[in-house]
């Protein structure tokens, strides 16, 4: 097997009305309907008082991702961003890599709608969208390693900055207040690094933080931290609402989170 050619298919840009006979119409003009109902002020305010605006946020975070997906698969297709496979991948098609846009719209447009003013949050998000932005650019045109790490940095003081700081080593041990910086910035620079490589198998990345998400958001929820357990909602409706267009029974993945993802 290893001296055989491997036929490798190059990704083709799209014309403006191909993708528009791939779409589930129903599915999406359902989805927007859904999304459009979500908002409307006496849904929200019941939702609100039962079960909570949690169950808002979870249930706004996912229509939305899920109807975004779709334009953001086409927009990847129209700009060149697809991953086509090779010896070291496990799909054996040309699939778009912009999935993570969806993702974080409805992260955002949830948290914003549902009204969550909290500094160290919106600090994370200001963070997380330039992320967002560096990853675009490298599934358009490729970034050199040196300049997604100093991004990835520069985002993390941006976090720290704001006030966000794991607290493990003690004020009273001198170097205490430095060595919490220092883990938060390799803790935020490597999980951002080691959780790009999940987006190599269908479903893995989005239903891994859907996990990781859930757990945070208990833990939040008990310990009295709302704001935190707000975003964890968003997170998990996000990619619940991104995963059907990702992992498929017997069949590949449509779009990839991508490294904005």
């Amino acid at each position: 097997m290893s001296g055989q050619p491997v036929a490798i298919v190059r990704p083709e840009r799209w014309s403006g009305t191909r993708w528009l006979e791939e779409t589930r119409w129903p599915w999406l003009l359902a989805g927007c309907v859904l999304a459009a109902g979500l908002l409307l002020e006496p849904v929200r305010s019941t939702l609100r008082e039962w079960p909570g605006r949690w169950f808002h946020i979870l249930a706004l975070s996912g229509v939305i991702a899920a109807c975004l997906t779709p334009p953001v698969r086409a927009l990847a297709f129209r700009l060149g961003a697809v991953d086509v496979p090779d010896r070291r991948k496990v799909h054996d098609r040309p699939t778009p890599r912009l999935g993570g846009l969806a993702v974080f719209g409805g992260v955002a447009l949830a948290l914003y709608f549902n009204g969550v003013p909290d500094p160290h949050l919106t600090m994370l998000l200001i963070a997380g969208a330039s992320l967002l932005v560096l990853g675009v650019a490298d599934d358009l045109a490729g970034v050199p390693a040196r300049v997604r790490l100093g991004v990835q940095v520069l985002a993390s003081l941006a976090v720290v900055l704001g006030g966000t700081v794991l607290q493990v080593f003690p004020h009273s041990f001198w170097p205490g207040d430095l060595a919490n910086v220092l883990l938060t910035l390799l803790w935020l620079v490597g999980i951002t690094n080691a959780f790009n490589f999940f987006d190599g198998m269908d479903g893995l990345a989005a239903g891994l933080a859907v996990v990781m998400a859930g757990f945070l958001g208990i833990i939040a929820f008990m310990t009295g931290q709302p704001h935190l357990g707000w975003a964890s909602m968003a997170i998990i409706g996000a990619c619940l609402g991104f995963l059907p267009h990702n992992f498929r029974v017997c069949r590949p993945a449509t779009v990839f989170l991508g490294d904005g993802g």
